[in-house]
C-alpha cells in the first residue's frame, strides 16, 4: 500500500473546508449566461491595453460590482447580527505546485477591469512560483473558483470559512440556441455559474437576484469595462 503524505497547505485547506461544510447552512443556485460578446472582445482588449485579460478578471470585476448592489453577499454571521464587510476582497482559487492557494484581489468593486487583470495575473504568477506573501492571501470577503480550463461544465463550491458566498464557474461551451424574431438557430458561447451561500446570511430570493446580476453583467461586458480601461 502506497502512502502519500499531505502537505501543510493540504492539511490546512482540508481542515478549514471541513469546518465550513459542517458549520454553514449552505444552499445552491445555478444559472447559465451568454458570454459570446465577452469572449469576442478579449483579443481587442489585449491589443488596446497591452495586457492579457483572462475570464477570471471579468468574473472578479462582476463580483465586485454585484456586491456593491447586494452587500449581504459579503456579509458574515456575527452572533445575532450580520457583519457586512467594508471591502470587496475577492479570493480566487489557484492550483499551485504546493497545493490549492487563494490569493485575494482587494477592493475589487473600486478597480477597473485593467487594474484587476494586472493584479490577478501577478497574484497567479506569484502563487505558482510559491512567492505569495501573507498580505496576498489575507482579507477574503467573497470567493471565486473557476474550473472551466479543465473542461468542467459546472460544479458546486464549498464556501470558504471567512466568507458566506462562493461563485463557481465552469467551461465556456458553444451551444446552439434559438435567437431573434424568426427563431433562427445560432451558436452562442454559454458558461455555467453556480452560487453557494450561507442561508443564515442570505435567503434564496436575494441569492437569485445576486446571481442574475452577475449573469447580466457578463452577458453585457461593456458594463464591466470603464472608460479608463477601454478604447474601441
Amino acid at each position: 500500500m502506497r502512502h502519500i503524505p499531505l502537505t501543510r497547505i493540504q492539511k490546512l485547506a482540508g481542515k478549514r473546508m471541513l469546518e465550513s461544510k459542517l458549520s454553514k447552512a449552505c444552499f445552491y443556485v445555478e444559472s447559465r449566461t451568454d458570454v459570446t460578446e465577452l469572449m469576442a472582445i478579449r483579443p481587442r482588449l489585449r491589443k488596446s491595453l497591452g495586457i492579457k485579460i483572462t475570464t477570471n478578471a471579468f468574473y472578479i470585476r462582476a463580483l465586485g460590482l454585484a456586491v456593491q448592489k447586494y452587500p449581504l453577499a459579503a456579509g458574515k454571521l456575527d452572533g445575532d447580527n450580520i457583519r457586512i464587510a467594508q471591502r470587496v476582497n475577492v479570493g480566487f482559487a489557484v492550483s499551485a505546485p504546493q497545493g490549492l492557494v487563494v490569493p485575494v484581489v482587494k477592493d475589487a468593486g473600486k478597480k477597473t477591469l485593467a487594474e484587476i487583470a494586472r493584479e490577478e495575473t501577478s497574484l497567479t504568477d506569484k502563487a505558482r512560483d510559491n512567492r505569495l506573501t501573507l498580505e496576498d492571501i489575507e482579507g477574503e470577503t467573497i470567493a471565486l473558483s473557476n474550473l472551466g480550463a479543465y473542461g468542467i461544465d459546472s460544479f458546486l463550491g464549498i464556501v470558504p470559512p471567512p466568507t458566506s458566498t462562493i461563485l463557481a464557474v465552469g467551461n465556456v461551451v458553444p451551444t446552439a440556441m434559438y435567437r431573434g424574431e424568426n427563431d433562427k438557430i445560432a451558436v452562442r458561447k454559454m458558461v455555467g455559474l453556480s452560487l453557494a451561500v450561507d442561508h443564515r446570511v442570505i435567503n434564496g430570493n436575494y441569492a437569485a437576484q445576486f446571481l442574475a446580476f452577475i449573469a447580466e453583467q457578463l452577458q453585457n461586458p461593456q458594463q464591466l469595462i470603464s472608460e479608463k480601461s477601454w478604447s474601441d
